[in-house]
């Protein structure tokens, strides 16, 4: 993983607390005797299947240097950042919280599986960057575990849970189309959502302070800008995260071209590197 993700500080470990909200509910209307029932809205912003796909790979072109998002439930390293072993699709961290979550749910799923064993050591370990109980065997283990379809179903459910779901439903409730959901994600991937002043809601509320998003009458592209300033900030407040390439040569390209939307193709750097979505 190219960088680190998330603070190891108490309040961004309970982060996790978020409820992710999870879309309209269906509506249902009597039609004479019989009782129709509406179908749920359609994804009209980053929950666009479609869309959806897009943000995970500008998201891994980030994390992992690759398009190939799927390619990264195997993926575990510790990058010597504070946070203990980094893994998995969106870099669960042994120091943060996230990663005994989705063992947890894995083992919950499908005891005695071969990570199960560890999670005594990951609640441990949670808030440190140690990696006690869990070597030398651990990242053999989560390797091995990535070939699970039902592993891989509990990085995706934990992904949406704790990050992309209430990082799109604030977007929505901000009047952001899919740019500015998106900007919202990569955000609390990197920062998660505690009450440290560079976590997501911060960064955010930073924002606020000097420009308004849409829902509360404010100009799009200007909050956008206004949204960006602060995370370059947060970013910049520790080493691990100060290379600010995914904001300045991806996120406000498409902002400048006025692509409120992402649409593709997209054309991006990170970290030098270009990558392309037809």
């Amino acid at each position: 993983m190219v960088h680190a993700d998330r603070d190891t500080s108490p309040a961004t470990v309970s982060r996790r607390t978020v409820v992710a909200v999870l879309g309209a509910v269906a509506a249902g209307a009597l039609v004479g005797t019989q009782r129709a029932v509406a179908a749920p809205a359609a994804a009209t912003g980053l929950d666009d299947p479609a869309k959806k796909e897009i943000a995970m790979e500008l998201v891994s072109s980030a994390e992992n240097s690759s398009l190939d998002w799927k390619a990264q439930y195997k993926y575990i390293e510790d990058i010597g950042d504070g946070r203990g072993y980094t893994a998995g699709i969106i870099g669960f961290c042994s120091g943060t919280g996230d990663m005994l979550d989705v063992v947890q749910l894995y083992a919950d799923r499908k005891p005695g599986n071969v990570l199960a064993k560890y999670l005594p050591a990951l609640r441990k370990v949670n808030g440190s960057d140690s990696h006690a109980g869990l070597d030398p065997n651990y990242p053999k283990d989560w390797r091995t575990a990535a070939k699970d379809t039902a592993f891989q179903q509990c990085q995706n459910d934990e992904r949406d849970r704790v990050y992309f779901n209430p990082a799109v439903a604030q977007g929505k409730t901000d009047g952001l189309r899919t740019l500015g959901q998106f900007c919202y994600y990569d955000a609390i991937v990197m920062h998660g959502d505690g009450d440290d002043p560079t976590s997501f809601s911060n960064i955010r509320k930073r924002a606020l302070r000097s420009a308004k998003p849409p829902a509360q009458g404010g100009n799009e592209t200007t909050y956008l800008n206004a949204f960006l300033d602060a995370r370059v900030w947060a970013m910049k407040q520790e080493e691990a995260h100060s290379d600010t390439t995914r904001v300045d040569t991806e996120q406000r390209v498409f902002l400048r071209k006025g692509n409120l939307d992402l649409n593709t193709p997209l054309d991006w750097k990170v970290y030098g590197d270009s990558y392309h979505i037809g």
